[in-house]
């Protein structure tokens, strides 16, 4: 079975329709403005967003981002939904970063308190997160022990002093997916993690000190704790080598499922199982472990950042007022009850590289966010800016509670490397007030900001469409690469 994209439609303002033609079984739908969906990665990208339309069980549409670029099987920035009772789960549809999100975490520090010790704070973060590749995390585990950590999530470093029961109320599913089961984890995709807990990896994994440089929604920024001038910490890493290996292992085994299903893919890294099958359950349950195991990663990198934190100021991280606003999942494909045709449904979402954004009221929203919704949190480049937002009403009804999850990919990463040297952009952003710490000069070239789309364009338009509302925008002070 091919697909092929004859046509696009511009909708509104901001939406554009791929018209359900051939197998596909419902349309594809792109969020952007003209200009960003014309760097989509155009026709490669949008072929993904009608590929996956042709999934059985798919509800509505297939949708995409306005960050939405090339990826494996789905687009990055793609989410669709599968209706529980006769869909499937396609692991090209949650990615190899299994559970790759952000947090963000705020302090009770003003800028002007902080900048004369930034340095100082710097290098202390690189000292207690490791990054680059390989397995040096920041935790030893003996592997009985990240077995329950798979098992448990970010719970399990609450016996241990590196978390807090309000750290996990303010995690995404508390920091502990249901249904994990590490017997459907392979023994190498456990090797490849038992090192790693707590450590930033390499690629466009980082860790931020930012500052509140503008609010724009002052009731939700203050239920949020933050306010302008405040030092706050982006975290963006996910499950290391762990997930990796777990959707290697099970794209493998999905190809398999879906020719004894009768599946005709256009693609083959659309590989993917009927949730009744053996295959699908066991995916679920390996890749629960790994989104506990990156939960688990994000909560320990935090700790060791209250370490730092402590270390340069001299004061403990409860005085300093190191507490986190929010964590959220990029990679994941989670059960969850949405509105079909006029009744609730059970579905299983797929957000590749797409962010949750439920609304006021929602009861899965933590209790002292749920007037103001949902904290979304949007990184951007190094050298520009980072947005906080609040999910919405809009998102549950149009795109399953979902939004975007950051500026996008424009370059690959060896392009970006033929246009500028990793020294030039370490001046440019040195040159620009930014302290930056990095394993290798070489790699901050793959990441420039050159690289990415202007994510203030990418915020613009879910705020316009109403997907999030924007509520601060953040600036970098210092930047900690792998």
């Amino acid at each position: 079975m091919t697909v092929h994209v004859m046509r696009v439609e511009r909708r509104d303002e901001f939406v554009y329709e791929i018209p359900q033609e051939g197998p596909m079984r419902v349309p594809g739908r792109v969020y952007a403005h003209p200009g960003l969906f014309m760097q989509a990665g155009h026709e490669e990208a949008l072929q993904q967003v009608a590929n996956v339309a042709t999934l059985p069980g798919i509800l509505r549409a297939s949708i995409a981002m306005p960050d939405i670029h090339w990826g494996y099987g789905f687009p990055i920035g793609g989410v669709a939904a599968m209706d529980a009772a006769d869909g499937v789960v396609s692991p090209g549809g949650v990615g190899f970063d299994i559970n790759c999100g952000v947090r963000l975490v705020r302090t009770g520090l003003g800028v002007d308190e902080a900048k004369p010790r930034l340095d100082a704070l710097m290098h202390q973060l690189m000292r207690g997160v490791p990054q680059g590749t390989g397995p040096h995390g920041a935790l030893e585990l003996r592997e009985s022990e990240l077995k329950r950590l798979c098992e448990e999530g970010a719970a399990f470093l609450v016996r241990r002093g590196c978390a807090t029961g309000d750290d996990l109320a303010h995690t995404e599913e508390g920091g502990s997916m249901s249904g994990a089961d590490v017997s459907a984890v392979s023994g190498k995709a456990l090797a490849r993690g038992r090192g790693q807990v707590g450590s930033l990896g390499s690629g466009n994994h980082f860790l931020e000190l930012q500052v509140v440089d503008r609010v724009l929604d002052q009731r939700a920024a203050a239920a949020f704790g933050v306010g302008a001038g405040q030092v706050a910490v982006m975290i963006h890493s996910g499950s290391r080598g762990l997930g990796h290996q777990v959707c290697t292992d099970y794209v493998g085994r999905m190809a398999g499922a879906a020719a004894r299903a009768g599946i005709d893919l256009p693609d083959r890294q659309l590989a993917c199982a009927p949730l009744d099958s053996a295959e699908a359950r066991e995916y679920l349950a390996a890749m629960a472990c790994a989104c506990n195991f990156a939960f688990a990663n994000r909560q320990m990198i935090m700790h060791q950042v209250r370490g730092a934190f402590e270390q340069v100021f001299r004061r403990s991280w409860e005085r300093l007022g190191v507490e986190l606003v929010y964590d959220v999942a990029h990679n994941i494909a989670k059960r969850e009850v949405h509105p079909v045709d006029g009744e609730e449904r059970a579905v299983l979402v797929h957000r590749k590289g797409a962010t949750r954004a439920f609304g006021p009221g929602d009861p899965d929203v933590p209790a002292g966010y749920r007037e103001v919704g949902q904290p979304v949190i949007i990184p951007g480049d190094m050298g520009r800016e980072s947005w906080l937002l609040a999910g919405t009403e809009t998102a549950r009804r149009e795109t399953w509670g979902s939004t975007c999850h950051g500026a996008g990919r424009l370059l690959s990463r060896h392009a970006a490397r033929k246009v500028r040297s990793g020294a030039e952009v370490r001046r440019e952003l040195e040159g620009a007030g930014i302290v930056v710490k990095c394993a290798s000069t070489g790699s901050l070239a793959e990441e420039a900001p050159f690289a990415y789309k202007d994510v203030a364009d990418i915020v613009g338009v879910v705020d316009a469409v109403g997907l999030a509302r924007k509520v601060a925008r953040l600036r970098p002070l210092g930047v900690l690469k792998g």
